[in-house]
């Protein structure tokens, strides 16, 4: 087997091609668009690269045919609270079911990663957003969101039998949004409905810059300071809102207000995927108005959760209920064609969320993946994420 660096243009392209091989007969991969993937190692286009470096490898067999790739990278910003040791990253993972193939590419990824001071790799995770390209799959084997990694069931026997460790669980939830909500969601709302001072509204494309105000207001009080994340401008939602206007759909995206201060989200967004699965990984002119061809004509039946919170002081009160309530008016009206729902994942350290998330009705586990940690170390004890 030989193990070739990617640093060119003819080996970036068959570091995308070990994938389309890999899943040419699973169903239920979508592949990326190309371009996606690509970004996350331009150093023009990945802020990352401020602040870390990334390498990449593809692997062939005796017989010159392309069999696995992987990615190393340091990120300074990459850190967890609990943190003991430096910590690097592997990732874009992709294997024949071969663990002395598998161990290559590890054993590669590791010794680069020690080469920079790093004691611990964690993967298979992304060099940038945990929002993207973060976990294996190890439950729901169901076509990825998008940007959400995809992996055969092996993979995991591949990761343990190499040595890594469960570092934590990242939990997704689905709901059926056409099923009637249970009483007790109705139960909850009742309290809010009837007085004036509660109201719930959708999102208005014309009014972006008010509602980028308001996530903002809901964000920062109820995530920032927590985990690391730091509070977000006003000035930078309203850019994230207007990169997400061509694929929002107003219908989906709600805030609940107390006498007019917002008070609690339930941000969504069409899954792209449902419509980039028919343009084999490409985004050139013609399939970007093949794109809006689909959106336009083919109902997307998918949408995601990006962000569902609560403010503190009105966390355990019944809001979320009065919230997924009102909308569930519009969107499980027939003129609405979404029949499938699922949440992006939250982490297994985050039980109050879980809580929240398994509070909104009639949900279920969707899918699991995993973050795994491997200490170069071996001798040195493992500790998992902590609890927050």
């Amino acid at each position: 087997m030989q193990l070739i660096p990617v640093n060119d243009l003819a080996t970036a392209r068959k570091f995308l091609q070990v994938a389309v091989l890999q899943y040419k007969n699973d169903a239920n991969w979508i592949r990326p668009l190309d371009k996606d993937v690509e970004e996350v190692f331009d150093a023009k286009k990945n802020k990352a690269f401020r602040f870390g470096e990334v390498e990449r490898w593809i692997l062939l067999n005796e017989e010159g045919l392309l069999i696995g790739r992987i990615a190393a990278f340091v990120n300074k910003k990459y850190k967890n609270k609990s943190d003991d040791v430096p910590v690097g990253g592997t990732g874009f993972f992709e294997c024949i079911d071969n663990q002395e193939a598998c161990d290559l590419l590890l054993d590669n990824a590791k010794h680069w990663l020690m080469q920079r001071g790093m004691e611990a790799m964690d993967g298979p995770i992304n060099f940038g957003e945990r929002d993207r390209w973060w976990g294996l799959v190890t439950e729901g084997f169901n076509e990825p969101l998008y940007c959400m990694n995809y992996n055969p069931p092996y993979y995991q026997r591949l990761f343990e039998n190499y040595g890594f460790k469960v570092f934590y669980h990242q939990i997704c939830f689905g709901l059926h949004p056409k099923a009637p909500l249970t009483p007790k969601m109705f139960e909850r709302h009742e309290k809010f409905k009837v007085d004036p001072d509660f109201t719930a509204r959708h999102i208005k494309k014309d009014q972006l810059e008010k509602y980028a105000g308001d996530f903002a207001t809901v964000y920062n009080k109820a995530w920032a300071g927590h985990g690391g994340l730091k509070q977000m401008a006003k000035e930078q939602v309203i850019l994230l809102f207007k990169q997400m206007k061509p694929v929002m759909d107003e219908r989906i995206i709600w805030f609940a207000y107390y006498q007019n201060e917002p008070i609690a989200m339930f941000i969504n967004l069409p899954d792209l995927n449902q419509w980039f699965k028919y343009l084999n990984g490409k985004f050139g002119l013609l399939q970007k108005l093949k794109f809006l061809y689909l959106q336009k004509f083919k109902a997307n039946s998918k949408f995601c959760g990006i962000v569902f919170g609560v403010v503190p002081e009105w966390q355990g009160k019944g809001i979320d209920a009065f919230m997924i309530v009102e909308s569930s008016k519009l969107i499980q009206t027939p003129a609405v064609s979404y029949t499938t729902y699922e949440m992006q994942w939250i982490g297994d350290f985050n039980p109050k969320m879980i809580n929240i998330a398994e509070s909104l009705g009639e949900t279920f586990r969707s899918r699991n993946l995993v973050t795994y940690r491997y200490l170069f170390d071996r001798t040195k004890e493992f500790k998992r994420h902590p609890v927050l």
